[in-house]
């Protein structure tokens, strides 16, 4: 039975999975593979598929561990993600991610892309920071202030710079 996402998610959305478990530290993602949107031209899950997956199942793990916070607690993005493939994904995929350790501002994850028949296909690690807000509506992004060189190289300011 699935439940509804902590956030809507539209790409999510677009991809058509379902969350089946999001509590404890741990989240269950669900999606029937369809082979005319969700495959590589081997015609098995493609491999972003798969790792956009695990991303939201890890997400939703660390998400899970405030969501009985105001407003289910802060938000959070990746910092970094690597991922391994195992074997090819098919039939109705199960992912699965979870807490390894948390902090206050981080969470540290992994989760397991499971095909059909209960077989690993991929696996992954990723490191994800909680954030209050992310104000991206109306946010004006403006470049670094650029550095005059000095000797026409341009250098890095600070301690530890060449």
């Amino acid at each position: 039975m699935s439940i509804p996402f902590a956030f809507r998610i539209p790409f999510i959305e677009l991809i058509g999975c379902t969350l089946e478990r999001f509590e404890g530290g741990e989240a269950e993602i669900a999606l029937e593979l369809d082979v005319d949107r969700h495959t590589n031209s081997f015609g098995v899950a493609h491999g972003g598929l798969s790792m956009t997956l695990l991303d939201v199942a890890m997400a939703h793990a660390a998400r899970s561990l405030n969501k009985a916070q105001a407003d289910g607690g802060p938000g959070l993005v990746t910092l970094e993600m690597k991922t391994s493939f195992m074997r090819p994904g098919t039939g109705r995929l199960k992912v699965v991610g979870k807490v390894i350790h948390a902090t206050a501002s981080l969470a540290f994850t992994e989760g397991h892309v499971y095909d059909g028949r209960g077989s690993v296909c991929a696996h992954a690690t990723a490191t994800f920071k909680f954030l209050r807000a992310l104000p991206v509506h109306g946010r004006e992004v403006r470049p670094a202030p650029k550095v005059a060189p000095t000797d026409g190289d341009p250098k890095l300011q600070g301690p530890g710079s060449d």
